[in-house]
Order: C-alpha cells, then sequence, then structure tokens
C-alpha cells in the first residue's frame, strides 16, 4: 500500500483516470455493436448510419490514447468493407 502523499495521489489519479477511461471504452464498444446488429440484419441504410455514428467515437478514443490509432483504423476498415458486402 502506498504511504507517501506523493504515492496516495497517484493512486486517487489512478482510480479517476480508469472509471473515465471504463466509461469512453464501453461508449466506444457500444457505437461498434450498433453497426454489428445493423449489419447482421442486412439493411445497409441503417448500417451505414451506424457505422458513420461510430467513426468519430473510434476517431476520438484513437486520439486520446484509449486504443492504437491502427486499432481504430482496423475497425473502420472491416466495418466498412462489410457494408459494401451487404447486397
Amino acid at each position: 500500500m502506498a504511504n507517501s502523499p506523493s504515492a496516495l495521489k497517484r493512486v486517487r489519479q489512478a482510480d479517476k483516470r480508469n472509471a473515465h477511461n471504463a466509461s469512453r471504452r464501453s461508449m466506444m464498444r457500444t457505437y461498434l455493436k450498433r453497426v454489428v446488429k445493423a449489419i447482421a440484419t442486412g439493411d445497409k441504410a441503417l448500417a451505414t448510419e451506424a457505422y458513420n455514428q461510430s467513426v468519430p467515437v473510434l476517431d476520438r478514443a484513437a486520439r486520446t490514447g484509449l486504443i492504437h490509432m491502427n486499432k481504430a483504423a482496423r475497425y473502420k476498415s472491416r466495418l466498412n468493407a462489410q457494408i459494401k458486402a451487404l447486397a
């Protein structure tokens, strides 16, 4: 357990950041699930709309360091490919 004042402060900061990042990660995953569900229904218009809403969320998560830039790009690329494959 941390005993020094600076170590106690770092513990408080880590808890605060962890809660903030957990919320952001949950929001990001929710947007991704919306796109996946829309693709599963086969509705291209709905999937495109959900995808367009999820792109800024992914970009923001990558820009703030929540996920890696390449991971965001991979998500966007794969989802977009699945949407284009819809009839």
